[in-house]
């Protein structure tokens, strides 16, 4: 992947983005979205956009037709997209294992890795750890990327 990729994304920042619940997350999410399709800085993976999907059409709270989170979700193909991979999905096991993480959360680390990020947007991790170079920011307690 790209250099000048800035970070990869977690699709909890992605479904914020459409969320009405918390006004202050979704404007930020809004940001880092717009971001990502302006500079395409931003990585995310067939996970996340699986991830995103299911969130978006099954909250009750968001609750988009399907038709519309297929569109939302297919808009973010235009990102670099990393493939789950058999070879990933060994590492993310391997990285759960040693870290004590879930293994989904373990997928995002090494997707990011694989993008060649060094740095994972999500509130799902704690802010500030580091998984094998790979730090976690959470994006809505950060000033700014």
């Amino acid at each position: 992947m790209s250099a000048d990729l800035v970070a990869f994304v977690d699709s909890n920042v992605l479904v914020y983005a459409v969320s009405n619940d918390e006004p202050e997350k979704q404007s930020r999410a809004r940001e880092i979205v717009a971001r990502g399709f302006t500079e395409g800085c931003f990585a995310i993976s067939t996970q996340v956009m699986l991830e995103v999907y299911v969130n978006i059409t099954r909250k009750a709270k968001i609750g988009l037709p399907s038709h519309e989170a297929f569109e939302y979700v297919r808009a973010f193909a235009e990102w670099p997209v990393i493939d789950t991979t058999p070879g990933l999905v060994l590492a993310a096991l391997d990285l759960a294992q040693r870290s004590k993480i879930s293994p989904w959360d373990a997928a995002i680390l090494e997707a990011a890795r694989q993008a060649g990020c060094m740095k994972v947007l999500s509130e799902d991790l704690s802010d500030g750890q580091a998984y094998g170079g790979i730090t976690v920011e959470n994006p809505f307690l950060a000033p700014g990327i």
